[in-house]
């Protein structure tokens, strides 16, 4: 037995199809050009707020109000300025984000976040830094060893050369793990162009660079 549509029936099943991917396809675009132009705003007034503590603190006038972060075990506290630990540059790849405290949903969507749990910049140990793979870490997958990475926070400018790349499963946590030296993890999803949640991650780490009478020197 074969069941007739009447042709009136279809046009308007077709009809109201078609609005309804038309209002998501919509929708979808007013979500992104949200998030673009939300995390946009909020790396420009992360960054006045940077700068303008540290005009504060080198002119020795008041200050933007701290928060007291919750250090890693062992590790005594850092101030930061609502949250924000500085910001991140690696000058051959273009890449400058700033940093924010926690790893959430939130955090990452507006910009690169410090691991809970990791050391912060200045404190000795690694410091864990994460980001998504499809906005501000995507020029992760051009870096290379040697590349220098640099932190600016209220403490002072850190660098950091990248002595090593690899693909973990996210089980793997042992790479936040600190052996006493004084290194720069960052974390992201892998593979770059993986459609969907990302079954790995990429690691970057880097030493820390100290420089004495024109020289450099790796930190221990």
């Amino acid at each position: 037995m074969r069941a007739v549509v009447p042709k009136k029936s279809l046009k308007g099943i077709l009809l109201w199809s078609q609005r309804v991917f038309f209002v998501c396809g919509v929708a979808m675009l007013g979500y992104c050009a949200f998030v673009l132009v939300d995390s946009y705003l909020y790396q420009q007034r992360e960054s006045r707020m940077l700068e303008q503590a540290l005009k504060g603190k080198k002119a020795g006038g008041r200050e933007l109000p701290h928060v007291n972060l919750p250090p890693p075990p062992g590790v005594p506290s850092a101030a930061a300025v609502n949250g924000l630990i500085g910001r991140m540059e690696i000058p051959r790849l273009g890449l400058s984000v700033m940093v924010n405290e926690g790893a959430d949903g939130t955090t990452l969507r507006r910009g690169a976040g410090h691991i809970p749990g990791t050391a912060l910049p200045g404190q000795g140990g690694n410091v864990g830094i994460s980001a998504h793979r499809d906005t501000f870490f995507r020029p992760l997958r051009n870096i290379r060893v040697d590349d220098v990475i640099t932190l600016a926070t209220l403490e002072g400018e850190y660098q950091y050369r990248v002595v090593s790349t690899k693909v973990v499963r996210p089980t793997e946590v042992a790479v936040l793990a600190s052996n006493g030296s004084d290194v720069l993890t960052l974390v992201t999803c892998y593979p770059f162009y993986y459609v969907g949640s990302a079954p790995n991650r990429f690691i970057v780490r880097a030493e820390r660079v100290t420089r004495l009478a024109g020289f450099e020197t790796a930190g221990r």
